[in-house]
């Protein structure tokens, strides 16, 4: 078993400084976890507690059930994969793997069957006795990889591992960090600020902002049912776009105003937004559900102008402006738009989440 629990656990620097405040997270064994928020959000600093590498201020960590909050980071049996791969540069891609291991007497024919194992599943066999000097970035990082593999740990803890590499090798390792979770069948956390990254990977998300515990569930989850505005603009790519509008009721029914154009509410989502007639609230749309309408002059419909035209081969996307507010859509390639153009998008009604102006708490419930 190899359960990660933190319970109240967080984080003051000197001059009152709370990086992480109250940080309550379970983390099953063999679960794929991923922080993920802005940078100076607390994410790296709760990972850096886990390891032992940051003193704890408040709260406690446990691994299968054990406090760790006081044992050295050698004592924990984790492993973590730094950012800058942080590899030996005198040393050969064989010694780097194999240095950890011999630091704890390990019998060198075992050294050697784990630095084998390790190097067969990522495929850097051949790369054995080369220098770091002589890797690419993600050669590198899979070495870096590697080099945590063979301790046979507990908990695997990614920092920010891809964020060095181009677009390209990133899409890669991410495939294939994603794929040793699966053979290894082990407990992985993950640090990023890469939405997609999160998306791609976890089965399970800790939203972070300003060192607090935003949202903790899995991809799905936080994308449908985002419990704040915040969430709701972080997971998605691009994100979620946000109008205001004010809730009224007429006929009634509940409408949207939102000064140059009224959208009619789904019919489900009227009863949670009666108590706001007459109020502003943001209504959150994500591209993906805003429908181009051919009918210019549809009343269901935005009208807007065409800002920008971002095409991306198997999408497009549109920057597109109300008279007051911006949007972004994602609409066909097929369609040719053109910058100043004047359309018309249909939003799908069931799809919207509203988020109250103050608080920026999601106002629709949450289905359990």
């Amino acid at each position: 078993m190899a359960k990660v629990e933190l319970k109240g656990v967080g984080k003051v620097y000197d001059g009152a400084v709370r990086a992480v405040d109250n940080a309550n997270i379970v983390i099953e064994d063999k679960e794929f976890a991923v922080f993920v928020g802005p940078s100076g959000c607390g994410k790296s600093t709760t990972l850096r507690m886990i390891a032992g590498l940051e003193e704890i201020t408040e709260g406690e960590v446990l691994i299968d059930g054990e406090l760790v909050n006081d044992m050295p980071p050698k004592d924990r049996n984790i492993a973590m994969v730094f950012q800058n791969y942080a590899l030996y540069p005198h040393m050969t891609v064989y010694e780097n793997m194999a240095f950890g291991l011999r630091i704890k007497k390990i019998p060198k024919d075992e050294i050697d069957r784990r630095v084998q194992e390790a190097a067969r599943i990522l495929d850097i066999g051949k790369f054995l006795e080369r220098k770091p000097k002589a890797l690419s970035g993600g050669q590198r990082q899979r070495v870096a990889v590697g080099r945590a593999i063979v301790r046979h740990p507990k908990v695997f803890l990614f920092d920010e591992p891809l964020s060095n590499l181009d677009a390209k090798l990133r899409v890669q390792m991410r495939a294939e960090i994603s794929s040793l979770h699966h053979r290894l069948d082990a407990t992985m956390i993950y640090v990023t600020h890469d939405q997609v990254e999160a998306m791609t990977m976890a089965d399970k998300i800790v939203g972070y902002k300003d060192g607090k515990i935003q949202q903790i569930g899995s991809p799905l989850r936080l994308y449908n049912y985002p419990g704040n505005k915040f969430v709701a603009g972080f997971i998605g790519s691009p994100p979620m776009n946000f109008l205001t509008v004010t809730v009224t009721e007429e006929g009634g029914h509940i409408a949207l105003d939102e000064g140059s154009f009224k959208l009619n509410v789904f019919a489900e989502h009227e009863s949670a937004l009666k108590e706001y007639d007459g109020k502003e609230v943001y209504l959150g749309i994500r591209p993906e559900d805003l429908l181009f309408n051919e009918d210019n002059g549809a009343a269901s419909g935005i009208p807007l102008s065409v800002s920008v035209v971002e095409p991306l081969g198997a999408d497009t996307t549109l920057w597109l402006n109300t008279t007051t507010q911006s949007i972004v859509a994602r609409t066909e390639p097929t369609r040719l738009f053109k910058v100043g153009d004047s359309v018309n998008f249909v939003p799908r009604m069931e799809k919207a989440r509203y988020f109250d102006k103050e608080t920026e708490l999601a106002i629709l419930p949450t289905p359990a």
